[in-house]
């Protein structure tokens, strides 16, 4: 493995396409505190705006919409999440290779100097 070309490996290269652009988002935004509370204020909304509505009720108390809805975005959301979360792990595994194979020539390094010290310590006495 050349360790030089750790920056050129293509899943290190940093040109993704839109869903990658689009699935990293969604997993960077999806996750934090103002998406669950946005979200939380948005089933609120519904399910007051429902219950008041004199006229039209769209959608009746167990909220079987609503239960579409969640689902529906779960469904897509889900999947989305695994594949940026999949990328992430590829990239990962790909350093944690070049931190093994840097480490393997570290170590034969301090073996050399190692033995040279050694050398120079018989000199010595």
């Amino acid at each position: 493995m050349n360790l030089k070309n750790i920056d050129k490996h293509p899943v290190l290269i940093h040109k993704r396409t839109l869903g990658q652009r689009a699935a990293d988002y969604l997993t960077d935004h999806a996750g934090s505190w103002k998406f669950i509370i946005t979200f939380i204020g948005f089933l609120v909304l519904w399910v007051i705006f429902n219950g008041i509505a004199w006229i039209e009720h769209w959608d009746p108390y167990p909220f079987i919409l609503l239960n579409l809805v969640l689902s529906c975005i779960a469904a897509i959301q889900a999947p989305i999440i695994l594949m940026s979360q999949n990328r992430e792990e590829q990239r990962d595994r790909i350093r944690a290779e070049y931190d093994y194979e840097i480490n393997k020539k570290a170590e034969k390094e301090i073996e050399v100097i190692k033995k040279q010290l050694d050398r120079i310590e018989k000199k010595l006495k």
